[in-house]
This record gives C-alpha cells, sequence and structure tokens, in this order.
C-alpha cells in the first residue's frame, strides 16, 4: 500500500512540474506584453498570440525531451534481443514495451504542437494576430517570411519520423534513427533563435547546439527514469557506474555551455541588470539540482534522486522558454555586417600570413576531435593492457586527422572561410579529400569492436553488439552501395555550387558548419570503401577501388574547369552584401578557387592510389607469409596434387600416343 502511494505521489510531482513549466512560461509572456517586440522593431500581435505561442511551445519543448529521453533509454539501457534476419545478419528488437508506449505518446503530442507551431510561432515573430493567420495568403506569408516557420517544419517533420517509427518496428536500429531525427528536430528552432546573429554568435551557436543535444538526452532520460520508477519498474540508468560517470560529465557539459551563453547574451553587461542575466543564473543553479540528483541516484537514494533530477530539468526548461520570450543585451549592441553573417569582423584580407596568424578557435570542431581523440586513445590503451597490440600507424593516422580538422577549421582558413571564395574552396576540399585519408585509415570501429567486450550469452547486449547490428544494418548497406556513395560525393560539388543552395547557406553560422560537416562524411564513405580500415557493408574488389578512384578525377576536373572558366560569380549577392574593408576581386578569387578545386581533387586521389599500392603489396606478402608457414608444417599437400595431376595427363598423353597408328604418330 505504501509502494502504491509512494508511487502515485511520484506521477502527481512530475504532471505538477509540468504545470509549472506551462504556468511560469505564461506568466512571463503576459508580463512581457509588448517589450517583448517593440524594442526589437517587431510589431506587437497581441497578448492572446504571444500567450498561445508560449504555451504550445512549451508542450513542444517539454513532448521533445520526453520523446528523445525514451528513444535514449530505449537504446542504451531497455531490453533488447538479438533476432536473425536471412542470411546471417543479426538485428537487435526492443524487448521492453514501456519506452515505445512513451515514444508514440510524446511524440503525437510533438507532432500536434509543433505543427500548431508553424502557424502559430511565424504569426508571433511577424506580428500577426491569430485571426489574421486564418487567412490563408497571410498564412502563407508567415510561414515563409521568416527562418521560424521553417523550422518548425523541419521539427515536425522530425516528430512524424519518429510517431511512424515507433509504430511500424521496435528494431534498434531503426530506433538509432529516429533518435537522430528527434535530436534534428529539437536543434531546429534552437539555431534559428537568439543565437543566430549578432557578435560572437559563431561561439553562441556551438553552444547552443552541445547543450541541447546534452540536455535533451540526459534531462530527457531522467524524466524517462523517473517515470519508471513512478510506474514500478526499476531505474536502468543512473544506478550503473559508467553511465553515472557519462551523466556527470554531460551535467559538466550544460554549465560550460550555458556559461558561453550567458557571455554571449549579456555582451558585457552585468547579469544583475537584465532579465536574461536572472534567468541564466538561474538556469545554472538549476544544473546545480540536476547534479544534486545525479549524486543522489549515484548513492542508491533513488526517490531523492528522482525527485531533484525532475525538479531541475522542469526549471531549466521553464527558464529556457521564459528567455525566448525577452530580447537579450546581445540583440541592442552595434553589429557590422561581418559580425551579423559571421559573428566576427575581418580587418585584413587573406594574405598567407593572416592565415596562418588569424586564428579562432570552432567550438563545434574542437570539442568534437578532443572526445575523438581521448575515446580512441581510451580504446587503444584498453587493448594493449589486455596484451594484445593495436598498431601505432593507425593512433597517429586517427589523431592527425582530427589535428587537421582542428587546423583547417580554427585558423585563418577556418575564419576566412565565409568571406574568400577561394579560401572556403581551399577547407572544403581538405575537408572532403584530405583529412578522411587518414580517418579512414584510423579504423576506428575496429578499434571499437575489440576494446569493448562482448556481452554474454544471456546478458544484455551492450556496446559491441550495438556497432555489430549497425553494421549489419539495411540501412546502412544501403548508404553505402557505390553508385550512391560516388552520386552523393561527386553531386555534392555541383548542386551545392551550382544551384542558389551555397549564396543562401552561407547566410548563417549553422548552415556553414553543416556544410562541413557533410564534406567531412562524405569524404569519409567514399575513400572507407577504397582504403579503409574498418569492414564496411559493401566490399569492392581490389580493381573495382582503382576504378572507383579514377572515376572521379574527370568530374573533379571538369568542376575546376567550370569555376575557372568566366561563367557566373558563384555567391556573387551574399559576397556583395559583406562590406569587407578590402577590395575583392569575385571573378578572380573564383578563378583561384577553380584552380585549388582542380589540384585539390587530383593530388589527394594520387595519394590514396599510392595507398592503395601499398596495401596490395602488405596483402600480398601476409599472404605469401602465410602460404611458406602452412607449406613449412607439412600440412599442405597441394603441390604434390598438383604434380601428381601432371603426371596423370603426361600418363594419358603417352596411352593415346601408342593407340594411334604409326603413320599418324
Amino acid at each position: 500500500m505504501g509502494t502504491t502511494r509512494h508511487r502515485r505521489w511520484l506521477i502527481g510531482y512530475v504532471v505538477l512540474l509540468g504545470v509549472l513549466v506551462l504556468a511560469a512560461s505564461l506568466v512571463t509572456t503576459a508580463l512581457m506584453g509588448s517589450a517583448s517586440y517593440l524594442p526589437i522593431a517587431r510589431d506587437y500581435p497581441g497578448r492572446l498570440t504571444g500567450l498561445v505561442t508560449t504555451f504550445v511551445r512549451a508542450v513542444a519543448d517539454l513532448s521533445s525531451l520526453v520523446t528523445v529521453g525514451a528513444l535514449a533509454s530505449a537504446l542504451v539501457a531497455g531490453k533488447a534481443r538479438p533476432v536473425r534476419e536471412s542470411g546471417s545478419r543479426r538485428q537487435l528488437e526492443i524487448a521492453e514495451w514501456f519506452e515505445p508506449i512513451v515514444v508514440r505518446r510524446a511524440a503525437a503530442v510533438w507532432v500536434i504542437s509543433s505543427g500548431l507551431l508553424i502557424a502559430f510561432d511565424s504569426a508571433d515573430s511577424n506580428g500577426l494576430s491569430l485571426g489574421r493567420i486564418a487567412s490563408p495568403s497571410a498564412l502563407w506569408f508567415a510561414m515563409f517570411s521568416g527562418d521560424f516557420g521553417r523550422a518548425w517544419m523541419i521539427t515536425c517533420l522530425a516528430a512524424i519520423v519518429v510517431l511512424v517509427t515507433s509504430v511500424v518496428t521496435v528494431r534498434w536500429v531503426a530506433y538509432l534513427i529516429a533518435l537522430w531525427a528527434a535530436l534534428v528536430g529539437s536543434l531546429a528552432p534552437v539555431v534559428v533563435g537568439q543565437v543566430l546573429v549578432g557578435p560572437r554568435h559563431d561561439f553562441a551557436g556551438d553552444s547552443a547546439v552541445y547543450q541541447t543535444v546534452v540536455a535533451q538526452l540526459l534531462l530527457g532520460l531522467a524524466v524517462v527514469q523517473t517515470l519508471r520508477l513512478a510506474t514500478g519498474r526499476r531505474n536502468r540508468v543512473f544506478d550503473r557506474a559508467h553511465w553515472r560517470s557519462v551523466a556527470m560529465i554531460g551535467a559538466a557539459l550544460l554549465v560550460v555551455t550555458e556559461a558561453v551563453l550567458l557571455w554571449f547574451k549579456l555582451a558585457g553587461s552585468s547579469p544583475f541588470a537584465s532579465a536574461t542575466g536572472w534567468l541564466t543564473l538561474a538556469r545554472l543553479a538549476v544544473l546545480g539540482l540536476v547534479a544534486a540528483g545525479l549524486y543522489s541516484v549515484a548513492r542508491s537514494k533513488l526517490p531523492r534522486g528522482a525527485v531533484l533530477l525532475t525538479t531541475g530539468t522542469a526549471a531549466f526548461v521553464a527558464c529556457g522558454i521564459a528567455m525566448t520570450r525577452i530580447p537579450p543585451p546581445q540583440f541592442f549592441v552595434p553589429t557590422s555586417i561581418s559580425q551579423i553573417f559571421f559573428g566576427f569582423d575581418l580587418s585584413k584580407p587573406p594574405a598567407f600570413a593572416t592565415l596562418v596568424s588569424q586564428w579562432r578557435p570552432n567550438l563545434l570542431f574542437v570539442a568534437a576531435a578532443l572526445a575523438a581523440i581521448t575515446a580512441y586513445l581510451a580504446g587503444a590503451i584498453r587493448i594493449r593492457r589486455r596484451g594484445e597490440s593495436w598498431p601505432v600507424g593507425r593512433t597517429i593516422a586517427w589523431t592527425l586527422g582530427w589535428v587537421l580538422i582542428v587546423v583547417v577549421t580554427s585558423s585563418g582558413i577556418g575564419k576566412y572561410s565565409g568571406a574568400s571564395f577561394a579560401v572556403h574552396m581551399a577547407m572544403h576540399m581538405a575537408l572532403s579529400m584530405l583529412i578522411p585519408i587518414p580517418l579512414v585509415l584510423g579504423g576506428p570501429l575496429t578499434l571499437a569492436l575489440k576494446a569493448l567486450p562482448a556481452a554474454a550469452k544471456d546478458a544484455q547486449p551492450g556496446p559491441h553488439e550495438w556497432i555489430v547490428a549497425v553494421l549489419h544494418s539495411r540501412p546502412l548497406k544501403a548508404l553505402y552501395h557505390p553508385l550512391l556513395v560516388f552520386g552523393i560525393y561527386i553531386g555534392s560539388y555541383y548542386g551545392l555550387y551550382f544551384t542558389n543552395a551555397f549564396g543562401t547557406l552561407m547566410k548563417f553560422h549553422w548552415a556553414h558548419q553543416l556544410m562541413n560537416a557533410h564534406f567531412l562524411l562524405v569524404g569519409c564513405l567514399y575513400f572507407g570503401l577504397v582504403i579503409g580500415v574498418d569492414q564496411t557493408p559493401r566490399k569492392l574488389p581490389s580493381l573495382a577501388k582503382l576504378g572507383f578512384l579514377f572515376a572521379a578525377m574527370p568530374f573533379h576536373a571538369f568542376f575546376g574547369v567550370i569555376l575557372m572558366s568566366d561563367g557566373a560569380i558563384i555567391g556573387d549577392s551574399f559576397y556583395q552584401h559583406l562590406e569587407l574593408p578590402w577590395k575583392v576581386d569575385l571573378a578572380a578569387t573564383q578563378h583561384t578557387a577553380g584552380g585549388i578545386a582542380w589540384a585539390g581533387g587530383e593530388i589527394p586521389l594520387l595519394i590514396v592510389v599510392v595507398v592503395l599500392a601499398l596495401q596490395w603489396a602488405v596483402q600480398d606478402g601476409k599472404l605469401a607469409k602465410r602460404i611458406d608457414r602452412h607449406l613449412d608444417s607439412g600440412l599442405d599437400d597441394s603441390y604434390d596434387a598438383y604434380n601428381a595431376m601432371l603426371e596423370r595427363l603426361a600418363d594419358r598423353t603417352a596411352d593415346r600416343t601408342a593407340d594411334r597408328p604409326k603413320e599418324l604418330r
């Protein structure tokens, strides 16, 4: 009886916190009134529009948090069972129905709320009342005249993907794809929000990306695990030592990113001089509650830890929604054109000395590089401690690849890649054609499979089995189809630069980072098929690898020739609006970019040909040694059988000759 009462109390507490989040958001909107709109030159749409938009936004944020948390819980902590498909593929299925049910219900709410926000948030940001958006023409204008309408379209589409996935399947890999979609949907309204423009918005945008991903995963898991406890199920995440360590690292990352966002939004003002500052300080204090909750769970104090975690999560979300209704001090700082597009000023032309000396950390790739190198080294050390060997060359290749990523994105090349098309092309070639070579030679998946122990026969699948399931999955096999990889790799050049996409994407920091990530990932896919150490779902024969390489050369050369010809200027409107302090000859810059594309496409491919030849030589050497060892052992009778066959053929020929008439011999 006491246990049932305790569960009911916990369920009621979670519901109460959700109500308080909605109430806090609505109170902030009501108190601000027109002060949220007029100071930043936006028309006031009326109190009702603001209240309805805020209410639906709070529902969308809470439902997205629960959706991501349930997906993550199903993937990393829920029960899974192996199933065998046709052939030898082994897949995993979610074996417990709690998380799938939560995903379905939360995703359904997320679909509805994000769909409504396509209209409501568009109206709110354009100063239109709810009555006016009833007109189809006004609604269409509101949806496509700003960034929020498009962002919520992406969010709604991601929520639909999650909902459909949870209804039609319980496959582990499908849930992993749904989790990626959910994170993309969660990020869409964030990157077009208050971190979109202004001085230092490049730092703020990257911090917001990491904070959103970590918050959705960590806080979403906290809410779902609390729901598990409230329904009589055991906590499957934070009572495990390794997950507690990951959670504490996540909490620390939330504090660091929130501090960066505080520094950005205050723009040098006192944190006590604005509502934004007070709310950010409150979020930092709330993260202390989250850390305390994690510590309590680690000490096996589950009810207390669950209460602290859920309270901290609710307060964190409430403060975040309230902050979207208040213009931060950053909005009122004088801003140059370069700061609007890039987040910083560019006072010198992109000469060689400038590119070498002008550094600006790219937080997104710096943090990714630190995590990738640390994880790789930890895996290599674990293997060596077991007495096994791991090639030092692979470790050097992986580390070199990520160091090059940091150099390219954080040096003057990365800093000036937005202002100069030639520098941008150099960065593009490095990320898509040069850096993937050492990365695929590092063999990170092979290392992970060796370093991570396989689960026992009757134990729950772990990271080792997750990687195997992904490698054997149909989506990854389809992605690694050589024709698809080749089409994406080559088509990205022509589709990006010979359409209006480039000029549009270059206006936003998040889009520039997305292009960089795309270049890198597509390059790893392409070169992974040719010289990658890791086993890919599809294998190319040796001669096919060589043909795969040479087939790309004409396309790169033709692309460079087009850029060097006297054609239309790519991104002309964007570059004209920059108003840089030095004179720019766009035609000459594009001609230089064409030369970089031509040389940058041919030289790395020749390097890969050399690497491929060396790999063939090593394989032949290993095969010869294996045959020699086999022969020396006396177990191989292939040569004796071959000689016996020759003797039989000789005897047969002699017999036939003897049977012929003398005149025909």
